[in-house]
């Protein structure tokens, strides 16, 4: 087929992209000469590095479900398309055991593998990236210690032309500052660690902080909530949306310090226990670390400025009354028609709930849809029944009204909930 002048003028505009990209790459490579080297004992070493690779997930990512310790190939989907998690084990051929630690702090702080290639962000260097030399060689000491797993995961399967790993440069060029976290001599040091580990280690923002249509974090809108696709019970890949983590009245500022405690350490909260993607980031990473260190995060989170959910449109009368006739028909007897909820029955929506609050309604439609799968073991059950699952119970529009009497009642006001809104969240 002949080439028409549109593919002429794409082909023309890619060329371009690519010159670019190998420009800017000259700049990708990272840091030459020798890591900070840790005075202290192997043991404490390898002790440091299992802590802080807990603080930052590594496990979550880099392990399947049916998987080897570390061993990568869980699959992430993204709006560019379907990424694989790596190998992080110290296998030689299919690992990061021929890695130097400078070429692991490369990764960590730059993004840029072993070869100059570029990794892609959904490995979050971007906020990686503060993390000090000492802490990324402690982290590169543990990993080399976990049992080596020969195992390639799976190819990437990325649209084009997103596929084009050259192109990252240009990516990085616009929105990428590398760069060591730097105390702020104003706050205390309590805030700082909790900066340290929220803003790098745990790297919040990476959920928590909306993106631009090039998949960069806007910094505009820091914590401010945002959406990303993950697995529902079913096993399907659907939207998840984030709560406002600043210090607005349907955000963070919602909850004590000592509600993000609780929440970080347990699961659980007086509003809540955890549900979704979450149950991932508290159980194999935030429950494990020190009082102190949770108690930084919780601190420094709640330090963080509001900024405000946009104006939501309040619902007629009509949507409303619907609203409740299937609440006290099908949550009432849990949650209670006040929305007090039940310490034994069910969570508490009134006013509490971030996820009810949520300027993106898109996780309050997983529970419901599905139901909300909950952390499970090693810990107890919390409610005496599991919340049941509603997608073929209630239509698209029952849901959609049921949700928006939920999010304006009691306190709230979260505004409308569509049935297209449903409708997308719904497994087909």
């Amino acid at each position: 087929m002949p080439f028409s002048l549109r593919h002429i003028v794409i082909l023309a505009v890619v060329a371009i992209i690519v010159l670019t990209a190998i420009l800017l790459r000259t700049n990708s490579s990272g840091e030459n000469g020798p890591i900070a080297i840790l005075d202290i004992s192997g043991d404490e070493l390898l002790a440091r590095g299992e802590y802080l690779a807990i603080a930052g997930n590594c496990a979550s990512c880099h392990t399947t479900s049916t998987g080897e310790f570390m061993a990568g190939g869980l699959a992430f989907e993204t709006p560019f398309g379907k990424l694989y998690s790596t190998n992080i084990t110290p296998d030689a051929e299919t690992g990061i055991g021929n890695w130097s630690d400078r070429e692991f702090l490369n990764a960590m702080r730059h993004g840029v593998r072993p070869d100059n290639e570029h990794l892609y962000p959904a490995f979050p260097y971007t906020a990686y990236t503060r993390i000090s030399n000492e802490d990324i060689a402690a982290i590169y000491a543990y990993l080399q210690s976990v049992p080596p797993v020969n195992q390639v995961p799976p190819e990437n399967e990325l649209s084009f032309p997103f596929n084009i790993r050259s192109l990252m440069a240009i990516w990085k060029a616009l929105y990428f500052e590398p760069g060591v976290f730097e105390p702020d001599e104003e706050q205390s040091d309590e805030w700082n660690r909790g900066a340290y580990l929220v803003e790098g280690l745990a790297h919040c923002s990476a959920c928590h902080t909306p993106r631009n249509f090039f998949g960069a974090e806007r910094k505009e809108l820091h914590m401010s909530g945002g959406e990303y696709l993950d697995r529902v019970r079913t096993g399907a890949h659907r939207p998840w949306s984030t709560p406002n983590l600043t210090s607005t009245e349907r955000g963070l500022g919602l909850w004590t310090q000592r509600e993000v405690e609780d929440y970080l350490q347990s699961a659980r909260n007086d509003f809540l226990e955890s549900f979704g993607p979450m149950n991932e980031v508290i159980m194999n990473s935030t429950r494990f670390l020190s009082d102190s260190d949770v108690t930084a995060m919780a601190h420094y989170l709640k330090s963080l400025p509001a900024v405000d959910e946009p104006i939501a449109e309040e619902p007629d009368s009509q949507l409303m009354g619907r609203g409740r006739t299937i609440y006290n028909l099908h949550c009432g007897a849990c949650h209670l028609p006040t929305g007090e909820g039940d310490p034994e029955m069910a969570p508490r929506l009134n006013a509490g709930s971030l996820v009810v609050q949520s300027a993106n309604p898109a996780s309050m439609i997983n529970a419901i849809l599905y139901g909300p799968e909950t952390p499970g073991h090693p810990l107890p059950p919390r409610w005496l029944e599991p919340m049941d699952e509603f997608q073929y119970q209630l239509d698209n529009e029952e849901i959609a009204a049921v949700a928006t009497y939920i999010r304006n009642s009691w306190n709230n006001a979260a505004g409308i909930v569509t049935a297209a809104q449903v409708a997308r969240q719904r497994w087909r």
